[in-house]
C-alpha cells in the first residue's frame, strides 16, 4: 500500500524517522478473532446528494464531499467480505439529538440543525443505505468522539472474544482516531482501512493515518483486509473440522 502521508512529511521528519527508530518497519500484526467497526458513516457528514465538498457544505456544513462518498463505495466490498466470512460487524454513530458543545459554539449560519428541514435532520442521523446494518449487526450510539467512550462496545467485543478491531469511517482525525486510540488502550490489536476513512482536509486525513500507523494500529488497504478476513474464516473451518 502506498503511504498516503509521505508527501506531507518534511525533510526533517524523514531524517528523524530514519535516525530515531520511530520509523515503523514491521506491522504490529492482527489476531485470530477480528471484528469490523464502521464509524459515523451517516448522511450528515456526506449530504444526501453526491456533490463536491465546497458545494455540499453549503447545505451540510459537516460534509466531507465526494471523498467521503468514494470511501463509502470502497467500504461496500469490505463490509460484504466481513459478512461473507462471518466476521462480526459493529456500526457506531452519534447519538441522535444529543446536545453537541461543538454545534452550540458555532454561529447560526454554521449550525447544521439551522440549515436543514425536519425531514433532512432526521435523514442526517441515518447510516447510509450502502452500508445499512442488517439483522444481527450491533449499532452503538455514542455521545463522544470515541466509539468506546461511555458505550458498551468494549463489553461487547470481550463477549465475542474479539482480539482485533478493524476500523474505518469518519473522520480520520476525529472519531476514527479517538476510537483507535481507545481500542489500543484496551489492548485490542487495531487496524485502520485507509481507503475507507475520510476527513474534511486531505492533510489531516493523511497525517492522522501516519500517526495511528506509527503508534496505535496497522494502516491497511481493502484488499489485504479482505484477504485477512478470508484467512480467518479458512482457519476457523479447519479448526472446526
Amino acid at each position: 500500500m502506498d503511504e498516503i502521508w509521505t508527501p506531507f512529511l518534511t525533510e526533517q521528519d524523514v531524517e528523524h524517522l530514519a535516525s530515531s527508530g520511530w520509523a515503523k518497519t514491521q506491522p504490529f500484526g492482527f489476531g485470530s478473532k477480528p471484528a469490523l467497526l464502521i464509524i459515523d458513516d451517516y448522511y450528515s457528514v456526506l449530504g444526501l446528494d453526491r456533490e463536491p465538498l465546497m458545494e455540499s457544505v453549503k447545505k451540510w456544513p459537516m460534509s466531507c464531499g465526494l471523498q467521503g462518498w468514494e470511501a463509502i463505495d470502497r467500504t461496500v466490498p469490505l463490509l460484504e467480505a466481513a459478512r461473507a466470512t462471518g466476521i462480526p460487524v459493529i456500526h457506531a454513530k452519534g447519538m441522535d439529538r444529543f446536545p453537541s458543545p461543538w454545534a452550540a459554539s458555532q454561529p447560526a449560519s454554521r449550525r447544521p440543525t439551522d440549515l436543514l428541514t425536519e425531514a433532512e435532520k432526521a435523514r442526517g442521523g441515518e447510516i447510509v443505505a450502502e452500508l445499512a446494518p442488517i439483522e444481527g449487526e450491533v449499532v452503538i450510539e455514542k455521545a463522544a468522539a470515541s466509539a468506546f467512550h461511555g458505550t458498551p462496545l468494549n463489553f461487547h467485543l470481550n463477549y465475542l472474544g474479539v482480539d482485533t478491531v478493524i476500523a474505518c469511517g469518519e473522520t480520520t482525525s476525529g472519531c476514527v482516531r479517538a476510537s483507535v486510540v481507545d481500542g489500543a488502550t484496551f489492548r485490542f490489536r487495531m487496524g485502520v482501512v485507509a481507503e475507507c476513512c475520510f476527513d474534511r482536509t486531505e492533510a489531516s486525513h493523511a497525517m492522522n493515518l501516519f500517526d495511528m500507523h506509527t503508534k496505535y494500529a496497522d494502516v491497511v488497504d481493502v484488499a489485504s483486509t479482505v484477504a485477512y478476513f478470508e484467512s480467518v474464516a479458512t482457519q476457523r473451518t479447519r479448526t472446526a473440522a
